[in-house]
């Protein structure tokens, strides 16, 4: 199961993952996602919460890289497990998407790009 709230902080919109997104919940992912590339340029994803992500789940994330980069969006993901970035890592996709330690790190350099 897993819960994802949307927040809006000036031009941000932070997304919380908590739980586990596997192929049943990854729909959800794939909503708030497409609702937030409407909704804003800059993104969030909170990811302290997030417990584990099946290919299902990753699959949405790539299936929004050339959408992003075509309308100009930015997007970090932050406070990932070991766990959740080794998988992140083994399927390369922490050289397509930007992924830091700390949501200090994540505001920085969202404001970088």
């Amino acid at each position: 199961m897993v819960i994802i709230n949307a927040e809006k902080k000036n031009e941000i919109l932070i997304i919380r993952i908590d739980g586990e997104i596997d192929a049943s919940s990854s729909i959800h992912l794939d909503n708030e996602l497409g609702k937030a590339m409407n909704e804003s340029k800059k993104i969030l994803i909170d990811c302290e919460k997030l417990d584990y992500i099946s290919s299902a789940g990753l699959g949405v994330f790539m299936s929004y890289i050339h959408d992003m980069e075509e309308k100009k969006i930015k997007m970090v993901l932050f406070g990932m497990s070991n766990k959740v970035k080794n998988v992140f890592q083994i399927l390369g996709l922490d050289q397509l998407l930007k992924i830091v330690e700390t949501s200090e790190e994540a505001n920085k350099l969202l404001n970088a790009i």
